[in-house]
């Protein structure tokens, strides 16, 4: 015990499958007493401090078959146990993937990203993390394995409140699809943390391509902590989409983003007005630093 409260979990056993098919049977029988355990660097903090009590925890550690980076059929499939430190610094993603990549340093410290996973984090489903809004800007695809079968869940369909997902009790994450994108492209992050690996009180994930005319030919803003998921600023991405760059302005444009928002979160790192101001500010940031980088590089992808 400590002044603040308990400091150690409550009981629970502890099983560690070696395979996909051994990790989803367990689910299966133990039902909803059962947490699977990834890098657990948000589920173990709450266990020690008994905000989450799970009679059995699953650990996916020794199943190979989770982790990896490949590119597949115009996509970047990432496994749901590769871990961040590995999705940083590795070249496929970063050479397919740009955001993907560009997000992964601001998730929390380097400690911290040696052991989180890509799958942990989008399965936990925070809505101040990172991974969620990149998920949902690049129209990422989800991959979901339970003893009924295989099926692949739309980013846009798998976050449904916080740190809840349409995984069913018996479902495991085994990978995700980034889809490449190609011609002139820019992507940018930017987020407000109050301190360096803090999760962000605010932040925007930007994706854009731009067409030979310098008419905006695709463009995805994504927003983190606006709510009790990720959001897609969909009135600003209509309003570029097909426009000449720089018209909308990227201040016009990060003021349409928050312009229709009505569940954005008001607690004692920021009111919700001041979440607004801020993420305007960083969605023009990002998009100015995307729209730069597409007009002036070389075709991506």
């Amino acid at each position: 015990m400590w002044a603040g409260g308990i400091v150690k979990p409550a009981p629970f056993t502890y099983h560690r499958p070696t395979t996909v098919a051994e990790a989803t049977g367990l689910l299966a029988e133990l039902g909803d007493g059962a947490k699977v355990l990834a890098g657990g660097q948000s589920l173990v903090p709450m266990l020690n401090l008994r905000l989450a009590v799970f009679d059995d925890l699953v650990d996916l550690g020794r199943i190979a078959d989770l982790a990896g980076v490949e590119r597949r059929d115009g996509h970047v499939w990432v496994g749901a146990g590769t871990t961040e430190a590995a999705v940083e610094h590795h070249a496929e993603v970063a050479a397919a993937a740009p955001l993907l990549a560009r997000a992964t340093p601001l998730i929390g410290h380097r400690q911290i990203r040696n052991r989180g996973t890509v799958g942990g984090s989008l399965a936990h489903a925070d809505p101040a993390a990172e991974y969620p809004a990149v998920a949902l800007a690049l129209d990422a695809s989800l991959e979901a394995v339970s003893p009924r079968g295989a099926r692949t869940i739309a980013a846009a369909d798998f976050f449904t409140g916080v740190w809840d997902t349409a995984l069913a009790e018996d479902e495991l994450l085994t990978g995700v699809r980034f889809p490449v994108w190609t011609g002139r492209c820019g992507f940018a992050v930017h987020e407000l943390a109050r301190r360096h690996g803090d999760f962000a009180v605010a932040g925007a994930a930007v994706a854009v391509e731009v067409g030979a005319d310098d008419r905006v030919a695709r463009a995805a803003i994504a927003l983190i902590g606006m709510g009790s998921t990720p959001v897609r600023a969909t009135g600003a991405e209509a309003a570029a989409l097909g426009s000449p760059v720089g018209s909308p302005t990227a201040e016009e444009l990060g003021r349409l983003a928050v312009a229709d928002l009505d569940d954005v979160p008001s607690d004692l790192h920021g009111s919700a007005v001041y979440r607004r101001r801020i993420t305007a500010v960083l969605v023009a940031r990002a998009w100015s630093d995307a729209v730069a980088e597409a007009t002036a590089g070389a075709p991506h992808g």
